[in-house]
């Protein structure tokens, strides 16, 4: 199996930046992706940006032009620099490995909270 291990969250005022990292251990050759969802409180899990290790970079029309996805294959890790956080983009952030296409697997991280104080 696959296992995430997220860090990065925290509590910031409006128009600040936070960067989340998520490292993906055990069978990563597994992953041919990996993206990053949230939780706001009180609504459904939403894509937030994903990163394909063999090319390809997908973001939210709420985030696109404030968060930037980037990866590191060796490592099979991925990050989110999140800039100009506005207090909607508060909520509980989850790294998800797709690793479906290779081994029949996805695994979920334990998640990250992220607060924006207006």
């Amino acid at each position: 199996q696959v296992q995430l291990v997220e860090s990065g969250g925290g509590s910031v005022q409006a128009g600040g930046s936070l960067r989340l990292s998520c490292a993906a251990s055990g069978r990563t050759g597994c992953i041919s992706s990996m993206d990053w969802f949230r939780q706001p409180p009180g609504r459904e899990r939403e894509l937030v940006a994903a990163f394909t290790f063999g090319g390809g970079l997908n973001y939210a029309d709420s985030v696109r032009g404030r968060f930037t996805i980037s990866g590191d294959k060796g490592k099979k890790s991925v990050y989110l620099q999140m800039n100009s956080l506005k207090p909607e983009d508060a909520g509980v952030y989850y790294c998800y490995a797709d690793g479906r296409a290779m081994c029949g697997i996805t695994t979920w991280g334990s998640g990250t909270r992220v607060a924006v104080s207006s």
